[in-house]
C-alpha cells in the first residue's frame, strides 16, 4: 500500500507541480516528474514517506547519493523500500542531469527541521553520539574529507529510520558504497531503537 501511495502522489505531483528553473531529462522537468511530490516544494522532507529534507544539504554529498542511487548502490536491497522508491527516480540521470538538479536544489532556501521525535534521552543520547562524532563532526557539522553529511538540521524521523536501516544492513549493504559500509558496521554498536531515539534526540538540540 505505501508504493502504491507513492505512485499516486507521485502522478498527481506531475500533473499539479509548476516550477521554474528545473533540471530536465528527456524534455521534462525532473522536479514535475520527481523531486517536488516527495521532498516537498520547497525541499524541506515529507515525514509521510519518509522523504528528508534536501534544501541546504551540502552539494557534494547530495551529488554522491544521487549517483549510488543510479548505479545501483543503494536502494536494491529487498528490504529497504524507501530507497526502493528512490533508486527508479535517479536510474535515469546522466552525470550532466545530476548537476542541473543540483543547482536547482542549491537555489532552496533552508529552514529548520520541524522536531517530531519524543521519548529521547538526549543526555544518553550525547554519550552515545561521540562515537558518530569522529566522522560527522563534534557539533554535528559534517566532514567532506571523511564524505560524512551535516546530521543536525536533517529531518530527525530521517535521520531515525537511517539509522535502523543501517543497523538492520538494508542500507551500505552493497560493498561498492564504501562510506555506506561503513555507517553500516557503526550502526552494528547502537544498542536498540530507544538508543537511536536517544541519538537523534541530541542531534536535534545542535541546531543548524
Amino acid at each position: 500500500m505505501k508504493q502504491a501511495g507513492f505512485w499516486l502522489n507521485l502522478a498527481l505531483g506531475a500533473a499539479l507541480c509548476t516550477t521554474t528553473q528545473a533540471a530536465t531529462v528527456d524534455g521534462v522537468e525532473v522536479s514535475d516528474r520527481f523531486c517536488l511530490t516527495c521532498h516537498g516544494t520547497d525541499g524541506q522532507g515529507n515525514i509521510g514517506i519518509d522523504a528528508p529534507r534536501i534544501a541546504g544539504m551540502e552539494r557534494w554529498y547530495l551529488q554522491r547519493q544521487l549517483e549510488i542511487f543510479r548505479d545501483g548502490l543503494r536502494g536494491t536491497h529487498p528490504e529497504d523500500l524507501v530507497g526502493q522508491e528512490m533508486q527508479p527516480m535517479a536510474a535515469i540521470l546522466t552525470d550532466n542531469s545530476i548537476q542541473d538538479v543540483l543547482n536547482w536544489v542549491e537555489t532552496w532556501e533552508y529552514k529548520p527541521a520541524e522536531i517530531t521525535l519524543t521519548g529521547g534521552d538526549t543526555q544518553r543520547g550525547k554519550t552515545l553520539y561521540q562515537s558518530c562524532a569522529s566522522c560527522h563532526g563534534a557539533d554535528g557539522e559534517g566532514n567532506e574529507v571523511m564524505k560524512a553529511p551535516a546530521l543536525r538540521g536533517q529531518n530527525d524521523f530521517y535521520l531515525v529510520n537511517q539509522l535502523k536501516s543501517f543497523k538492520a544492513g538494508w542500507r551500505g549493504f552493497d560493498p561498492r558504497d564504501q562510506q555506506g559500509t561503513q555507517m553500516r558496521l557503526m550502526a552494528q554498536a547502537i544498542p536498540d531503537d530507544q538508543a537511536i531515539t536517544d541519538i537523534v534526540s541530541y542531534i536535534n538540540t545542535l541546531g543548524r
